[in-house]
């Protein structure tokens, strides 16, 4: 064993480090005192002279991990398995499920400082033995900087002093949209999203962004990124579809290694890792996008994936060939993030239909065996809480187990191979299911399975040099997150992004200084995210505030040159407890056109059907109607094309699903479809500042029958639309202002 401490005098004092920096402090000869980390001040602790494996900076993280893995009390190992709860700092002006309290008050009558740690954060990570964090909003990037040198503080200074490793849902989106992503605090650098970056067909911008990304998130002290989302959107109802990579396999392949090399390496590192490293964690194993009638598994009412096609093993592809077959020294993808869907009929062993992570055919069998796969397997947020009262209900999701206690979900996923439970900040439920492992197999067998966990956890932890150092320097992080070079890049991404379907008399580029109209929009009431009856409302797009700077914008159709309509795909939900209330089965279409659309070419009998709140298995909507909650949207365009008498109309389109444009194509002059961009970059393509270049990452199909007819785990099976132009509506297809674009893109990926 090795001398702990090297020492140096300084100022009269002799200071104390480890050669690996993560210790800091002065010394009186017998006791380290450390120095104060951004005013909080450690205990004093004895040093024992001597250095531990897993504190030998200079051996490799497997080694260290398992070094420490042994030492660890079993209530250590439980608390890193748990992930905890969405964390919004400062907590303010919120009630609910991720409300806090500082001192037992709010954050606003406590008048505490944004970069406290809230009461809760002290008890899950001193009590619960939390340190794996998920952070959601961030008020600026000092304040994210002063709360984490906070926590590692707290961190550091409890049990065997493991740092926290802190992450986030992808933060780089220039628009909010699914999940908890959203426009925070901190000025980072805005880039175009999932099916954003596939439209530029180019996977070496997709790597400069995790390259970027990655130092923007270590600067806020983010260790991990949960992300990228590799599912394979074969399903164009899905509301999640523009978080992925789209559903052309080689393609997604190829955006995924680069992801997740860009996050993950270190440039000159042996292996890769290193300080500037996040670790990714690829979602949903074994692939999320099939989801019956595109409808999501964040409710009861989409927990089953199906397989009409027989397409199981393609949805692998982006995991086998890309996550884990990475490019850069690093290899694999660190973590794998299972869906909440039952993949129904899938089980060869078991013939389980249950939630995927609670599957020992998928994640023992599959990933862990044939796959090869050795890294975290952690489950999606709040799988292991009871479900709510109703199908529509946002609440727990223990698809398939639903009969079983929460203590016996959680030994049941362990039992299947799963490491970490997403959403969990309470050790309790981890330790009786290891006391119940403990009864069923033995304390020595169960110890070791709890110990193969700590490994895969810590490797994380110690690769990306946490244990090293895991505090920030405020200057530092206010020169890299949003450093101009890197905002200019995250631009430059969005611009790709853009799609020109139609230019109809080359009524685009239009000329600075014209006079145009830009309409309000109406969105009806319709269930959010989180299950919530939004308001009707009267909604001005942002385009409008951000054209003043190219035209003048005017408040009538008869005094404008042009108009522009900024719309989005419609909005539309597959279930109604309405529907359920007045004796229906409570579900509908998922709707891809604007007006009423009754599914006449729907399955007479649901793929999959059965939950412990229905009476019936059979959840077809044959023959009945939905209607989008943004219906007016086409009537703005209708109304407007109508108004201007014959001057150029031209739609903006923010696209989340595809969309039938047969509704909709023949009363614009020219259409631009984009993906959740800053509505500057749209702009820029109007006004010709920026010739499109962008290709359809995606097919728009003809009507809503092609879409009933598709298979749901199957790629680039509906009829496209094909607009007054000739032109179809296809993927790998886009126009730049001489035409349709044929290049080495459209070459090497085909149409199709």
């Amino acid at each position: 064993m090795e001398k702990l401490w090297k020492e140096e005098q300084k100022d009269g004092f002799r200071l104390i480090r480890n050669e690996g920096g993560k210790c800091l402090g002065l010394s009186d000869g017998s006791r380290v005192k450390l120095i104060t980390v951004d005013g909080l001040a450690f205990k004093d602790f004895l040093g024992t002279g001597e250095l531990a494996p897993y504190e030998d900076w200079r051996l490799d993280a497997r080694e260290r991990a398992e070094d420490l893995a042994t030492r660890l009390p079993i209530e250590d190992i439980a608390g890193l398995m748990l992930y905890s709860a969405h964390q919004r700092i400062p907590a303010d002006g919120m009630n609910g499920p991720f409300s806090a309290t500082y001192g037992g008050k709010s954050f606003e009558e406590s008048q505490a400082e944004p970069w406290e740690l809230t009461d809760q954060q002290k008890k899950f990570l001193t009590e619960d033995k939390v340190r794996h964090v998920l952070i959601t909003e961030l008020k600026d990037t000092e304040t994210a900087v002063k709360w984490n040198n906070r926590l590692q503080a707290l961190a550091e200074n409890t049990g065997f002093g493991i740092p926290a490793n802190n992450s986030s849902d992808p933060r780089h989106g220039a628009d909010s949209g699914a999940e908890y992503k959203g426009i925070t605090g901190e000025p980072i650098s805005r880039w175009a999203n999932g099916i954003g970056l596939t439209a530029s067909f180019n996977p070496q911008e997709v790597l400069e962004f995790g390259k970027i990304a990655s130092r923007e998130y270590r600067a806020l002290g983010i260790a991990t990124a949960l992300s990228p989302q590799i599912d394979l959107s074969t399903e164009p109802r899905w509301m999640r579809f523009s978080d992925t990579f789209g559903e052309h396999t080689r393609l997604a392949v190829e955006m995924t290694k680069a992801y997740c090399d860009g996050f993950q390496t270190t440039e000159g590192s042996a292996d890769g890792w290193g300080e500037e490293s996040v670790n990714t964690m690829v979602k949903h194993f074994p692939g999320g996008g099939p989801c019956e009638g595109g409808r999501d598994a964040h409710y009861a009412y989409g927990k089953y994936a199906v397989y009409p096609g027989g397409n199981f093993e393609e949805h692998l592809r982006p995991f086998s060939e890309g996550a884990f077959a990475l490019e850069g020294g690093t290899q694999s993808a660190s973590a794998v993030m299972p869906y909440y869907t039952i993949s129904y009929g899938q089980d060869k062993e078991n013939g389980e239909n249950v939630g995927n992570s609670f599957s020992r055919y998928l994640i023992g069998n599959l990933l862990r065996e044939q796959l090869g796969y050795d890294g975290v397997v952690c489950t999606d947020w709040g799988i292991t809480h009871n479900t709510g009262k109703t199908e529509e209900e946002f609440a727990g999701k223990c698809w398939g187990v639903e009969e079983l206690t929460i203590e016996e979900r959680h030994l049941k996923a362990l039992e299947a191979g799963v490491d970490q439970f997403g959403g969990n900040n309470d050790i309790k439920p981890v330790l009786e299911a290891y006391r119940m492992g403990c009864e069923k197999y033995g304390e020595e067998a169960m110890r070791k399975r709890f110990e193969r966990s700590a490994v895969r956890l810590l490797k994380n932890i110690f690769r990306t040099g946490l244990f090293e150092n895991p505090y920030l320097e405020l200057q530092k992080s206010l020169d890299t997150v949003g450093n101009p070079e890197f905002v200019k890049k995250g631009f430059d991404s969005q611009l790709h992004s853009v799609v020109l379907l139609k230019n109809r008399n080359q009524a685009l580029p239009l000329k600075e200084k014209v006079k145009v109209y830009i309409p309000d929009r109406h969105i009806r009431p319709y269930r959010n995210f989180i299950s919530i009856l939004t308001d009707d409302s009267v909604v001005t797009p942002p385009g409008k505030k951000a054209a003043a700077k190219w035209f003048e914008v005017v408040e009538t159709a008869e005094e404008a040159d042009a108009a522009i309509c900024f719309i989005e795909s419609p909005i539309s939900v597959g279930y109604s407890p309405e529907d359920r209330a007045a004796g229906g089965n409570g579900y509908l279409p998922v709707t891809l056109q604007y007006r009423p659309y009754t599914a006449k070419k729907a399955r007479e009998e649901s793929l999959a059907g059965g939950d412990p709140l229905e009476d019936f298995t059979n959840r077809s909507y044959l023959g009945k109607t939905n209607t989008a909650a943004n219906e007016e949207d086409l009537d703005l365009v209708i109304r407007t094309k109508e108004q201007m008498k014959g001057k150029p109309v031209i739609v903006s389109v923010t696209v989340k699903n595809p969309l039938v444009f047969r509704e909709l194509e023949p009363y614009a002059d020219a259409i631009l479809v984009e993906f959740g961009v800053s509505p500057d970059a749209v702009l820029e393509v109007i006004t010709g500042k920026y010739e499109p270049t962008g290709l359809l990452p995606l097919q728009m199909p003809a009507d809503m029958d092609t879409v009933e007819e598709q298979d749901e785990d199957r790629a680039f099976d509906m009829r496209v639309y094909i607009d007054s132009e000739g032109h179809a509506y296809d993927f790998a297809y886009g126009m730049n202002y001489s035409g349709v674009i044929s290049d080495e893109r459209t070459k090497e990926y085909g149409r199709k």
